[in-house]
C-alpha cells in the first residue's frame, strides 16, 4: 500500500537508492575486492611516503607528493575494476540478461555502480588523509585537505566511464588481467609512483598522451607539485576521455543486446 501511494518520482528514487544499497551489500561480502582495493594504495603510502621518505627525497616533500598520487592511483583502481570486472563478470555470469527481463530502469545498474564507486572513493581517499596527517606528518590548510579530496574523488567519473567500456568489451576471464595490464602501466606512466623527473626520458614523452597524467596533476596542482600542464587543458582531456569510453560503453551495450534479442 505504501508503494501504490508514492509518485512515481519517488517510486523511481527508492528503486535508485535500493540498487545502490544492494550494489554495496555485495561488494562489502567480497573480501577478495575489498581488501586490496584499500591495501595497496595504503601499504604503498606506509612504505615509500612514510618508512622510505627520507631516503627518497633528498629534501623533496615525498610525503605530501605520494598523498596526491597514491590518492589517484588509489581511486582509479576502485573505477577501474569496480566498473571493468564487475560489468564483465555480471556478464559472463547472466546477470545483465537477468537486469534487462526486469522492469527496473537501465540506469538504475550503472548509478549503483557509479554511487559505490563514489562511496568508496571518498573512503579511501579519506582513510589516505589520515594515514598521511598522523605518521607521514602532511601539514597543509583545510582547504587545500578540501580541494586535493575534491580532485582525487572527481576522478572517478571518467575512469569509472573507460572501466565501463573495457567490462563491456572485455571478456569475464579476462577482464582482471587486461585491466591490471592497463591500470599498472598508466599509474607509473603518469607519475603516480614516482616524481615524473625520476622515470625514464621516454616514459616523461609518452606521459602527457595519458589522461591517467592529465588525472594526477589535477591532484598534483592543488598541493603545488603540478608540472604547469594547463588546467583547462587537463580538464578538457578528461571529458573527452569520458564521452568516448561512454560511447563505446553504449556501443557495447548495444551489441549485447543486438546478440540476445536480434
Amino acid at each position: 500500500m505504501i508503494a501504490e501511494t508514492l509518485s512515481p518520482s519517488r517510486r523511481l528514487g527508492k528503486i535508485y537508492a535500493l540498487e545502490a544499497w544492494y550494489e554495496l551489500l555485495k561488494l562489502l561480502r567480497m573480501p577478495g575486492y575489498l581488501v586490496p582495493m584499500f591495501a595497496f594504495p595504503l601499504g604503498f603510502y606506509l612504505l615509500f611516503g612514510v618508512a622510505m621518505a627520507g631516503r627518497m627525497s633528498r629534501g623533496f616533500d615525498m610525503s605530501r607528493y605520494l598523498l596526491a598520487t597514491y590518492g589517484s592511483f588509489g581511486v582509479m583502481g576502485v573505477a577501474l575494476f569496480g566498473f571493468g570486472v564487475g560489468v564483465a563478470i555480471e556478464r559472463g555470469q547472466g546477470w545483465m540478461l537477468f537486469k534487462r527481463a526486469t522492469p527496473m530502469p537501465p540506469l538504475a545498474y550503472f548509478f549503483a555502480k557509479l554511487a559505490v564507486c563514489l562511496l568508496f572513493s571518498v573512503i579511501l581517499t579519506t582513510l589516505l588523509f589520515t594515514l598521511g596527517a598522523t605518521a607521514g606528518g602532511v601539514r597543509q590548510p583545510l582547504t587545500t585537505w578540501l580541494s586535493l579530496g575534491g580532485v582525487v574523488v572527481a576522478g572517478s567519473i571518467p575512469l569509472g566511464a573507460f572501466g565501463l567500456a573495457l567490462g563491456y568489451w572485455a571478456g569475464p576471464n579476462s577482464a582482471p588481467a587486461t585491466v591490471n595490464l592497463i591500470y599498472l602501466p598508466a599509474a607509473l606512466a603518469s607519475g603516480m609512483w614516482f616524481p615524473m623527473e625520476m622515470l625514464p626520458t621516454f616514459l616523461q614523452r609518452l606521459a602527457p598522451w595519458l589522461p591517467s597524467y592529465h588525472y594526477a596533476q589535477l591532484a598534483l596542482g592543488r598541493i603545488g607539485f603540478g608540472r604547469g600542464e594547463p588546467v583547462g587543458r587537463s580538464v578538457a582531456v578528461l571529458v573527452v576521455f569520458a564521452v568516448v569510453s561512454l560511447a563505446l560503453a553504449w556501443w557495447g551495450y548495444r551489441r549485447d543486446e543486438g546478440k540476445t534479442y536480434g
